[in-house]
């Protein structure tokens, strides 16, 4: 049935209404409309194109939103108090929470082990960073992963990080039952409904969740946001999977120590981070997904990270050439820490970012968090939009949820007003990545509303999402 919207602002032009037939945009404007099945006043609202939230980690999200959220805690005391309400509220049951980051507190030292102990005693506890890059975990659940007691970023004290990470996290999450994944998925994508947010990107892998909550992911049905799901692995791809690409790790993140740089950390001098894969491997990964027609993709963060990853590109142009890389689309997360003459090289091989605007907000100044990890003038060249969108690399915004919440106007105003002065976007460019581009990363049309187009758009009182509709059928609607 053909639906007709009208009375309303649509963004982009002077139209007020627009009909719905089939799933696409069958007209619009401002003039007599013409006969619809049914009719849907919008009283004034706006309507937008709906967002697209390129990275996202769905369960582990959707966990916070019932697990333990400790982004607001100011202390070590305010986890291990948090820890001890949950264990008296469900003793035994596998505590999970996310969000404490110790680089905001006056005492910047997370629990150790002995405490959380203490706090948790027989109950599993797994509690990441804000970064999700390290994690503080319990002896109980040490004890289902015993494997990281011997394997790189193990510590008898403090957090884990590195394969010991990989170990535990696998540990908690085959510790979850499926009916409280499927809880966290539906909470988590009826929650990026709500938020006007039509499509995301899961960026799942070996170390991430694991097959059988990827596989679960994509298994979901109804009114729900659409799930790009990315595997991040190499090898075979998994039924479903629209690339191997997201979060295949080259490196880990600033908050952690883990993001590979070419100097020491300005703060930790005995360390320049961790560097999972070398320009040959990454070579390899893309060549293969190159003859596949697949696309790949990588997580890179650090200097010597992004160093090598343009590395790869360069030796796997040697091999399938500059035309036939270009082509597929291949991805990068994150892309943080980039020279002027890489972006270059990327823009040549059409590579995609998939960025995360909010992480500038979170940690970027004179003052934050990237300044006292990098110091402040290495901190200063962080996230640099404009100079990635000069050079011509199509880029696509998103979350990391978790790391940071589901917001897309937040998100557009980060990119917008970047902490540091000419890094950031203007208005229009930025909205267009949280839209166009992602559409765009995942090599699809969308992210305008125009005859033809998919029917895909978000309805918006201020900035409280009251309707979002995908391909034609409403997802979300406030009554």
């Amino acid at each position: 049935m053909s639906v007709l919207f009208t009375g309303g602002r649509i963004h982009g032009g002077p139209a007020t209404a627009l009909l719905v037939e089939d799933g696409v945009v069958a007209w619009l404007g401002a003039g007599d409309p013409p006969a619809a099945g049914r009719t849907v006043d919008l009283a004034g609202a706006l309507v937008t194109p709906a967002f697209v939230d390129a990275h996202v980690h769905a369960t582990s999200a959707g966990l916070l939103r019932t697990g333990l959220d400790l982004t607001g805690a100011g202390s070590a005391a305010d986890v291990l108090d948090a820890v001890r309400d949950r264990v008296r509220a469900q003793p035994g049951v596998l505590a999970i929470g996310h969000g404490w980051d110790e680089s905001r507190w006056a005492a910047p030292r997370p629990p150790s082990r002995a405490e959380l102990d203490a706090a948790a005693g027989a109950t599993p506890v797994y509690l990441t960073r804000i970064d999700a890059h390290s994690a503080l975990a319990s002896t109980a659940l040490v004890d289902l992963a015993p494997q990281a007691r011997t394997a790189a970023g193990w510590t008898a004290e403090g957090p884990l990080a590195r394969d010991a990470h990989h170990h535990v996290r696998r540990a908690a999450y085959e510790s979850i039952t499926p009916e409280q994944r499927r809880a966290a998925q539906l909470g988590f994508l009826r929650h990026a409904a709500s938020m006007g947010v039509a499509c995301v990107h899961e960026c799942g892998g070996p170390d991430i969740a694991g097959l059988e909550d990827f596989q679960a992911l994509l298994a979901l049905s109804g009114p729900l946001p659409r799930v790009v799901g990315y595997w991040g692995d190499f090898g075979a791809r998994p039924p479903g999977a629209h690339g191997l690409a997201g979060d295949l790790f080259v490196d880990g993140a600033f908050g952690s120590r883990t993001a590979a740089l070419r100097e020491p950390y300005a703060d930790a001098p005995h360390t320049s981070g961790a560097r999972y894969l070398d320009a040959e491997r990454i070579a390899e990964h893309l060549v293969a997904c190159t003859e596949d027609g697949v696309q790949a993709g990588f997580h890179v963060i650090g200097d010597a990270a992004a160093g090598a990853v343009v590395a790869g590109f360069q030796l796997a142009e040697k091999v399938v050439g500059e035309q036939a890389l270009g082509a597929v689309r291949h991805r990068l997360e994150h892309l943080e820490m980039i020279t002027a003459e890489q972006a270059d090289e990327l823009a040549r091989f059409r590579v995609v970012a998939s960025v995360q605007p909010r992480f500038d907000a979170a940690w970027g100044g004179r003052d934050g968090m990237y300044a006292r990890r990098l110091g402040a003038d290495r901190a200063a060249g962080l996230n640099p939009y404009a100079m990635l969108a000069a050079a011509g690399v199509t880029l696509a915004f998103g979350s990391d949820a978790p790391v940071t919440p589901v917001d897309p106007w937040a998100t557009v105003r980060a990119a917008v007003h970047h902490r540091t002065p000419g890094s950031g976007l203007p208005f229009d460019d930025a909205f267009a990545a949280h839209t166009a581009g992602g559409w765009a990363a995942c090599g699809e049309p969308g992210g305008t509303l125009s005859a033809g187009a998919p029917a895909t758009f978000a309805v918006w009182r201020d900035e409280t999402c009251v309707r979002t509709v995908l391909s034609g059928t409403t997802i979300h609607e406030v009554s």
